[in-house]
């Protein structure tokens, strides 16, 4: 049984390792399989029709515990315990939920000091707690309606028994419906560059580059660490040491291996003067790669990721939220029929940019 802390509004963990809201889905990930000895059954939930449109979820279906992750950010939104009697459960030390304690409505009032009664839903039957940051939910019998005198510690049941808590939420902010996942936390950037966004440079019609707004840790005030936020700039044929100069040193290179087409071309018996292998600068926690030529070492694609669930490569980078701008001009199509944009900005999905030269 796992034995963790809940820190309200912020985290679920213990000295060796925290679920935090606002972490990269890989992030959690990368927790799970280096507890795979404690965590023993994981699972990744997603819609499959359209991921787009729910939560992308991970249920550590043993423990009781299920991470749900905003779909687009991909980052944590909302913790929830779906079954207590899975996990013993602490808050400033003390314990409310273990396999000795057992989480009733006067435990949780005990643990917590709720300050404002809790809300019953009588179609479901179900009793809501809240705290900032943290909500309780305790299934009431029909014969066991709860009647309000003044406030929580006039709480009453018909039979006299307490409820006990059947699930835990975890969130930021006030409302579990309305809750987002907050910015990425500076615990989770690990010396790391992250992306906050990206845009699509293009001049008449042409790519020319992008533009992309960065987050890291700055230099730290009072022993406590800093954001740091810059916008840069690149564009096709800069050159390998601006790269690094700009985005920092890239988490892998990638050396192309030697094109597999060649076989069909009429001179494919000769042997090349000379090789020059075209390579890549992973950078994961950005989500895009970008290309250099082997010979002259000048950027000349970007390979932009979303982390799309179901993909080959889902879970290797972080999602890539960038925009492209549309063109103003009505474009013709292959049935003479004419379609009007207008000048607005999309959010697109996995996208090659290069140029033609």
């Amino acid at each position: 049984m796992l034995d963790l802390e809940v820190i309200p509004e912020r985290s679920l963990g213990c000295e060796h390792w925290e679920f935090i809201l606002g972490m990269q889905f890989s992030q959690a990930v990368c927790i799970c399989m280096s507890q795979v000895a404690v965590m023993k059954r994981v699972q990744v939930i997603y819609n499959e029709n359209d991921p787009l449109a729910s939560d992308l979820i991970l249920s550590l279906t043993l423990d009781g515990i299920r991470l749900l992750f905003d779909s687009v950010s991909q980052r944590l939104k909302v913790i929830e315990i779906f079954a207590m009697n899975l996990i013993k459960l602490k808050y400033c030390g003390l314990v409310f939920s273990s396999s000795d304690v057992i989480p009733t409505i006067d435990q949780i009032d005990h643990s917590f000091g709720a300050t404002h009664p809790g809300i019953y839903d009588p179609e479901k039957r179900i009793f809501t707690l809240n705290f900032r940051g943290l909500s309780f939910t305790f299934p009431v019998e029909q014969a066991s309606e709860p009647r309000y005198v003044r406030g929580l510690g006039s709480l009453q049941f018909t039979n006299g028994a307490s409820p006990i808590a059947s699930k835990m939420f975890i969130f930021s902010g006030n409302s579990l419906v309305d809750s987002k996942p907050p910015p990425l936390p500076i615990s989770c950037f690990f010396s790391h560059p992250y992306l906050q966004g990206l845009e699509v440079i293009r001049h008449n019609g042409c790519t020319s580059g992008i533009k992309l707004s960065v987050i890291c840790e700055g230099p730290s005030q009072v022993l406590e660490p800093r954001r740091h936020a810059c916008v840069q700039e690149l564009c096709f044929g800069a050159s390998a040491e601006d790269v690094l100069t700009l985005l920092g040193a890239p988490s892998r290179v990638f050396y192309k291996d030697e094109d597999k087409m060649r076989i069909h071309s009429p001179q494919a018996h000769r042997r090349a003067p000379a090789s020059f292998s075209d390579y890549f600068y992973n950078y994961f926690t950005l989500g895009l790669d970008a290309l250099f030529d082997g010979k002259y070492h000048k950027l000349k694609k970007f390979v932009l990721h979303t982390n799309y669930p179901g993909h080959y490569n889902f879970n290797m980078y972080h999602r890539c939220e960038f925009k492209l701008q549309l063109p103003t001009k009505p474009i013709s199509t292959d049935n003479s029929k004419l379609i009007d944009l207008s000048p607005t900005f999309i959010t697109v999905g996995f996208v090659f940019m290069y140029v033609i030269t």
